[in-house]
């Protein structure tokens, strides 16, 4: 049986401001309707004797992960949260053990989460190909036949012919500069280093025992630790923590004797930059990519992308990148915007929350909008899923005023507990112990003026969570 594995702990900070630390691109919808992350659920579900798909994700994004599946009406053989990052090597390492627990024989299709493949049956032979080397017990990655000179990416040289499409692999290289790429390119026998691999799950693990017996000490040790947490499996930070921090390439695939390579042109895409995304999406005659409500006169080979209540109007501009989010605006020339995490960088060291959050905040029990801020007050329109409910808590520094727009919001203040309906509302003195819940089956939005001497999203006391959340 072969089990997709999705890797989903990257960051995406090279599509800032719209890519961000609590909404990473891979929950994005960038081409199309569904996320990168749903693509890559479905394209993995389509293969022969595919199973529910186990993903790997950071803590703060489980919610994100469980709503995108069930959003697409998939099972899900398991949620593995990652407590601390430590690259791709300890993360399949988990998947691994938590494949084989169930399946011994298993075999494990790793891919991240944020790839576009446009050529699905390419892609489908080449994992055929790689299964027939993997139960031969080669570790095979997916190499993509390179149609240009990149330098943002690895290589793969490939050695001697295993099989019907297949290779030994003779050397991983470094992203090359751009004289040594196009030399690549030249010769035909290099391949871009896609991050996908297929192997069957305990010929990984031996291989890592073999090769980092300590990484591996760590994650068995984490894993065997584990606990259920609702649809989750929780691993204990401590122990995880003391797993090197590697990739697969470094800490498995460079050391081996057992490395495969199957080359595949199926319409690869990491989408690691603005330029990435605008080169694959449709564009129009002017060659501008257009998102939202843009205008443009006289200006081409563009990307242009609006929020949602924001017109954007060009003249007489070429090649450049405008990507507007409520709270941030990116304007860069296209050839410039690998150079975006220098302003990611910049926010970090000046303490700002705009590479963390959006202003429109997701929640597993809805989302909040925070629509004005000023000194020692902030308004909030948060909407509350149908069923759902906010933790009951409470605030040292704080009080909030509810209004309801829309819906019928049951409200726990203290001892009381009430249905607030359309155009009523009602005050949440500091210190009380309150709960927003919506018992409907429509949702309930709401406006909240937060006033206080400090509005931090850490000024909250969970007393009770019904999400698991401290």
């Amino acid at each position: 049986m072969l089990h997709p594995v999705i890797l989903s702990g990257g960051s995406g900070t090279r599509l800032w401001p719209l890519s961000r630390q609590n909404q990473p691109k891979q929950f994005l919808s960038l081409i199309g309707d569904r996320s990168l992350f749903q693509e890559t659920l479905l394209r993995a579900s389509r293969l022969d004797g595919a199973q529910p798909p186990v993903t790997v994700c950071s803590d703060d994004h489980r919610f994100m992960v469980g709503e995108q599946l069930q959003a697409i009406g998939l099972d899900s053989g398991g949620i593995i949260l990652e407590p601390v990052a430590r690259n791709t090597a300890p993360a399949i390492a988990l998947a691994a053990m938590h494949v084989a627990a169930g399946d011994p024989d298993a075999t494990m299709l790793v891919m991240p989460a944020d790839h576009l493949i446009e050529d699905e049956a390419s892609f489908r032979t080449a994992v055929e190909t790689a299964l027939a080397e993997a139960g031969q017990g080669w570790l095979v990655a997916f190499g993509i036949t390179p149609d240009y000179a990149e330098t943002g990416y690895g290589y793969i040289l490939r050695g001697n012919a295993l099989g019907e499409g297949a290779f030994r692999i003779e050397r991983f290289v470094e992203k090359p500069d751009l004289a040594t790429a196009e030399r690549y390119v030249a010769e035909g026998t290099y391949a871009w280093n896609s991050g996908m691999f297929l192997f069957r799950a305990a010929r990984y693990l031996e291989e890592l025992e073999r090769h980092a017996p300590d990484m591996l000490a760590a994650v068995r040790a984490a894993y065997d630790a584990r606990e259920s947490d609702l649809d989750f499996t929780r691993v204990p930070e401590a122990a995880f923590a003391r797993s090197p921090n590697d990739s697969i390439d470094y800490a498995v695939m460079e050391k081996t004797d057992r490395a495969a390579v199957v080359p595949v042109s199926c319409g690869w895409s990491d989408i690691g930059s603005w330029s990435s995304l605008w080169a694959v999406a449709q564009r129009d005659d002017d060659g501008n990519l257009h998102e939202g409500d843009v205008i443009s006169v006289d200006s081409s080979g563009s990307l242009v992308r609006a929020s949602e209540r924001r017109l954007i109007a060009t003249i007489g501009v070429d090649d450049l990148v405008i990507v507007d989010t409520p709270d941030a605006t990116l304007v860069a020339r296209k050839d410039r915007v690998q150079d975006v995490k220098a302003v990611v960088d910049r926010l970090k060291q000046a303490g700002r929350q705009e590479h963390l959050f959006h202003r429109k905040v997701y929640r597993p029990w809805g989302s909040y909008d925070s629509i004005g801020v000023g000194p020692r007050f902030q308004v909030k329109r948060i909407v509350v899923k149908p069923g759902a409910a906010l933790s009951l808590q409470k605030h040292a520094h704080r009080a909030e005023h509810w209004v309801v727009v829309s819906g019928i919001a049951e409200v726990t203040c203290d001892d009381r507990v009430f249905d607030l309906r359309e155009n009523e509302s009602t005050f949440i003195p500091l210190g009380s112990v309150h709960r927003l819940r919506n018992r409907g089956d429509v949702p309930v939005e709401l406006i909240e003026v937060q006033s206080g001497s400090y509005l931090g999203e850490d000024d909250i006391v969970r007393l009770e969570d019904v999400y698991g959340r401290s």
